[in-house]
């Protein structure tokens, strides 16, 4: 999310992180075109009106590197022309501020939705599926259902698959960046979804590596 409204970039966030939704937040255009282009996201949430490079721009130029990201711009303005120019530089869609947050969930799982000719539909490891765009997850032909924080944890783990990562990046991505409260959160989540895509299962998918954090199994334990 590219937003230079820090409060409503915070609130917005908070709310997408309680429905399941893994998100970064940069405050400028210069940030968010690097952001953009150094990583791999579902959707990008655009604001036009932005310091350092405008929405327009940063639009622009993602398309013209051949990066074809959903673009949702998000913009106080709310003339014809505005969306008529979004839409010619390649947005997706366009959402005018003031917006309902309903709203502006089902917007971004129907582009999540629209893009997935573009990349993996399914999250896999072994017989372990996350559908990001559905939010479902099975095991087998298990379905489990999980609460936001856990499915967030769960598709972060899952898009870092095989790799070992700290309670810190885990906080900063599924909690907050600006979260100060007891790490030990993730330890107490990681069991809540041992318990639930584990245990009944007889698997060990979520390894504990002491001192540096935890690393989903490639091939889902």
């Amino acid at each position: 999310m590219v937003e230079d409204e820090v409060r409503l970039a915070e609130t917005v966030r908070r709310g997408l992180v309680a429905e399941g939704f893994v998100v970064d937040v940069v405050h400028d255009g210069v940030d968010g075109l690097f952001t953009a282009q150094t990583n791999d996201y579902d959707v990008v949430v655009l604001d036009i009106m932005l310091p350092g490079m405008n929405g327009y721009d940063v639009c622009r130029k993602l398309r013209e590197s051949g990066i074809w990201t959903p673009v949702l711009m998000l913009t106080a303005k709310d003339g014809e022309y505005d969306q008529v120019d979004a839409f010619d530089l390649g947005a997706d869609d366009y959402l005018t501020k003031p917006f309902s947050f309903a709203v502006l969930v089902a917007r971004l799982r129907s582009l999540v939705r629209r893009s997935a000719a573009e990349r993996p539909a399914v999250l896999v490891a072994g017989d372990l599926s996350l559908n990001p765009a559905t939010r479902s997850v099975r095991r087998g032909s298990v379905d489990i259902s999980l609460t936001p924080r856990e499915f967030g944890l769960l598709h972060f783990l899952m898009r870092h698959r095989g790799d070992v990562v700290s309670k810190t990046e885990i906080l900063e991505s599924v909690w907050d960046l600006n979260y100060d409260g007891d790490e030990n959160v993730v330890e107490v989540y990681v069991g809540y979804l041992r318990r639930k895509i584990d245990q009944p299962f007889n698997r060990r998918a979520i390894e504990t590596l002491r001192g540096a954090g935890y690393r989903l199994a490639g091939t889902g334990g």
